[in-house]
């Protein structure tokens, strides 16, 4: 019976994805990506090995997710190198020497299924060297660096390449080897292999065996597991703060200095607005409100400017996984007009909370007279904001 080790490059950083950790550590339908994509390979019982070629700060997070699996074979962790192509010649000089075939597959491809795997097994046997591929569905052209088509290929010579990709174990060590005293670097393996000589047989590939690269492959690939679509976890908040105006002090609104004859009276700079915004943030994470946080009682806070406030909750909150998706505030004053202190006052408060301008509106209205903001006797500041977080994020 064939001897088969599998090696899997797993150096992704989720950026594409727009994930917080790497994607091999994603979760997939309740279980991590890296543990699903080990267990497609080791359904087939000629797998006697796996090796996992991980960056070095990722090393005991791996071994650690992976020795809570009673796996019936050894799983190695070893340390991977700058390219995919480094990190694959480590590996293969991790794997056992008795060995018959080796399997290349990517980490985040979950969802290979067996018989796939059992083709590649097949061909590579046979002739050396097979890959699992997808004819191309549509037209694909060679583009020059100014934008400008190059030259139609044959649509019927154009194939999708997936993993696993087999290899007798010799053929795959040996042209590792020559590349890397050549200095030849291939854009996956089979074209090593092809570089050093070998043929390399295309078997069918699967439409299923996705490699989960962004958001929409995550989403498409819970739907293929008959799982519950991930969606992003929201919270919404409220806030609410008012300040009586008096003679002596500045007027600080959205951390913005606005020229007038009196200001808003409090131990911090006393601005209503922020605070409002402080208090909508808290709340919606459920961290209670600003006097919890920033007591008018701390000497350490007086006369602070509260756009400090906001960014020491904006880390609060990125702490515990949260990340604000809006913010919509009004003041509400008589005088002084705040108009031409809108645009300034988004850009401050966008700054603090390190999001996009665009993630800020704030309004500004009179109460037409009408009670203590009317009479000119204080300003007040309301704001609703929205917090978002993935839903394993340990918020709240």
């Amino acid at each position: 019976m064939l001897k088969i080790a599998a090696v899997i490059p797993a150096g992704g950083t989720g950026k594409r994805l727009g994930a917080a950790e790497p994607k091999q550590f994603l979760d997939l339908a309740g279980t991590p990506i890296l543990v699903r994509t080990i267990v497609a390979l080791t359904a087939l019982e000629t797998v006697c090995q796996v090796v996992v070629a991980l960056p070095a700060g990722h090393l005991a997070r791996a071994r650690d997710l992976l020795a809570r699996r009673p796996w019936r074979i050894p799983i190695v962790c070893v340390r991977g190198g700058a390219e995919r192509q480094d990190s694959v010649a480590r590996a293969v000089g991790r794997v056992r020497r008795d060995a018959d075939l080796l399997l290349v597959h990517d980490a985040v491809r979950p969802l290979c299924d067996r018989a796939t795997i059992e083709r590649v097994v097949d061909a590579a046997w046979r002739f050396g060297g097979a890959i699992p591929a997808l004819p191309a569905t549509e037209t694909i052209q060679r583009v020059s660096r100014r934008g400008f088509v190059l030259k139609t290929p044959p649509r019927r010579e154009l194939f999708a390449v997936q993993t696993p990709q087999g290899f007798r174990t010799g053929i795959l060590r040996e042209a590792l080897q020559r590349a890397a005293r050549a200095g030849f670097v291939g854009t996956d393996e089979s074209s090593i292999v092809r570089w050093a000589g070998h043929r390399v047989a295309v078997v069918d590939g699967s439409s299923t065996n996705l490699k989960i690269t962004r958001p929409m492959d995550l989403a498409h690939a819970e739907l293929l597991l008959g799982a519950r679509p991930r969606r992003p976890r929201c919270r919404v908040g409220s806030g609410l703060d008012y300040h009586r105006l008096v003679r002596g002090r500045r007027l600080v609104l959205g951390g913005i200095e606005i020229p007038f004859d009196r200001g808003l009276e409090g131990h911090s700079d006393a601005d209503a607005l922020v605070h409002a915004i402080c208090d909508a943030l808290l709340g919606a994470a459920g961290f209670g409100d600003i006097g919890s946080h920033f007591s008018d009682r701390d000497p350490a806070h007086k006369d602070r400017p509260s756009l400090e406030f906001l960014v020491e909750i904006r880390s609060m909150l990125a702490r515990a996984g949260w990340r604000v998706g809006n913010v919509d505030a009004t003041v509400l004053a008589e005088r002084p007009r705040l108009a031409p202190y809108r645009e300034r006052m988004r850009e401050a408060i966008a700054g603090a909370l390190d999001v996009p301008a665009a993630a800020v509106n704030v309004k500004a209205t009179t109460t037409e007279g009408m009670n203590a903001e009317g009479r000119g006797e204080g300003i007040s500041a309301q704001a609703v904001v929205l917090l978002e977080a993935p839903e394993d994020a340990p918020a709240g």
